[in-house]
């Protein structure tokens, strides 16, 4: 017979929009970059790539507050409907 399981500690708090954020200006930079370096015509899809990743990364900034004020709304709900 195995030993009870200890149960999972809490998840740690971190600042989601601020890796979000980073990540944007990391394809940002790349992006920068790529421009100043110039690319060959067969390799400018890469100029693309950093652009898909600043606007999945800004759409990440712009969502991510709202998913994190969602989850509190349906944690308060659930300890709402617990304590009655």
């Amino acid at each position: 017979m195995s030993p009870a399981r200890r149960p999972d500690p809490p998840p740690l708090p971190t600042n989601d929009v601020r890796i979000a954020a980073a990540g944007t200006v990391g394809w940002a930079i790349a992006l920068i970059v790529l421009l100043i370096a110039g690319l060959s015509e067969q390799h400018q899809w890469w100029l693309w790539v950093c652009v898909a990743g600043i606007v999945i990364g800004l759409f990440g900034v712009w969502y991510v507050p709202r998913l994190q004020a969602g989850r509190q709304r349906q944690e308060a709900a659930r300890e709402e409907r617990t304590s009655s």
